[in-house]
């Protein structure tokens, strides 16, 4: 529960995601053909993105999802990636696409990618929501970007701040009144 007064400024709004999702869903098409890819959605931010992505596509696309943290219930990432649900399907010799919800610092989605190709997939790429490039600390290189957002902790269309805001339809800019 956020007990602080704060505003949401608008970012992105429904109309613009959907047509974006619209647009990387059609191109993925045409990019993933000649198989069955792996959408590896990770939980708990990409779902809404992963769900609507899912439902534009034409391939045949099988879905896993894994759960990783790095933030808690802070606005910044604390550096340390935990695992608490991995993928169970076999990657091996497949196409992989893991949807993200946000490619900030780098650093959660760098030790995935890691972990990942330790499973010996044919083809891993990376699609992200939001791209935030300015905040790297970790190269990463991000295939498939809905958005870049260069500032602003965002919420909406599955973003969270403690878990709250998920439900937002659009994707607005978390700021704290003093």
């Amino acid at each position: 529960m956020i007990t602080q007064e704060h505003t949401i400024d608008p970012v992105l709004s429904p109309e613009q995601i959907q047509e974006r999702v619209a647009e990387l869903a059609s191109q993925l098409d045409k990019e993933l053909r000649g198989g069955e890819p792996v959408l590896l959605g990770v939980l708990n931010g990409a779902f809404m993105f992963l769900s609507d992505l899912v439902r534009q596509m034409k391939l045949p696309v099988q879905v896993d999802f894994c759960r990783l943290a790095s933030y808690g219930s802070s606005t910044e990432s604390c550096g340390k990636v935990t695992m608490s649900k991995d993928c169970e399907l076999d990657l091996t010799g497949r196409v992989v696409l893991v949807v993200e919800d946000i490619v900030d610092t780098g650093l959660t989605v760098n030790w995935l990618m890691q972990h990942l190709r330790m499973r010996k997939p044919k083809m891993l790429k990376l699609c992200s929501f939001i791209d935030k490039p300015e905040r790297r600390e970790t190269e990463v290189d991000v295939d498939y970007i809905g958005f870049t957002v260069p500032r602003g902790f965002l919420v909406g269309y599955g973003l969270d701040y403690n878990q709250q805001y998920r439900n937002l339809p659009g994707v607005g800019e978390l700021k704290f009144c003093s």
